[in-house]
């Protein structure tokens, strides 16, 4: 395989989020024999297994696909009440259904939590982990990536400040051995 097509899921559904500027920064970090695609969430409608007929949402089909034929996956989150955004808690249980047909199993995976605050998301990041142990995903345990005070650490020319990107950097390219090791 010469390149790795990383799905990426961002939590925050606003637009100039942190954490879609994590992402974006992730893309530039990144090196170069992976491809990065931020898979949209914020609109899939709800889990209903009522609704997951032969002819789901089109947005959970579209979804679904996009994931499916992605390599690996990488979180970017924020943390909500000490947790995931529903919104990403959502795009996980659409990909996970219907039973028997879940589009996480066996993708490599990483988080990236993020906060403006001191604590960096990390009881979205550790909450997250749980799902992914249920969803089969094999998930980077080192270098871990939670950045406290994320409102100082991006660049809008570099996607992160010099510390920070040097740190992602290692980040991205320890996904990448992982994920290819657990392809």
């Amino acid at each position: 395989m010469s390149k790795l097509n990383v799905a990426v899921l961002v939590g925050s559904l606003r637009k100039e989020s942190f954490s879609s500027q994590v992402a974006h920064g992730l893309k530039l970090v990144a090196p170069d024999d992976m491809a990065l695609t931020v898979v949209e969430i914020g609109d899939l409608p709800f889990y209903n297994p009522d609704l997951d007929t032969d002819t789901p949402p089109a947005t959970w089909a579209r979804f679904r696909f996009e994931v499916a034929k992605a390599d690996a996956v990488i979180f970017v989150t924020p943390e909500y009440n000490r947790s995931v955004p529903a919104a990403l808690k959502n795009a996980l249980d659409v990909g996970s259904r219907p039973y028997g047909k879940s589009v996480w199993g066996g993708k490599p995976a990483a988080i990236v939590s993020s906060s403006p605050g001191n604590i960096s998301g990390f009881g979205a990041n550790h909450h997250l982990r749980q799902s992914l142990v249920f969803l089969d995903m094999p998930t980077l345990q080192q270098p871990e990536a939670y950045l406290a005070q994320v409102d100082k650490l991006l660049d809008a020319k570099t996607g992160f400040v010099t510390d920070t990107a040097k740190f992602m950097e290692q980040f991205m390219t320890a996904f990448d051995q992982f994920a290819r090791k657990n392809i």
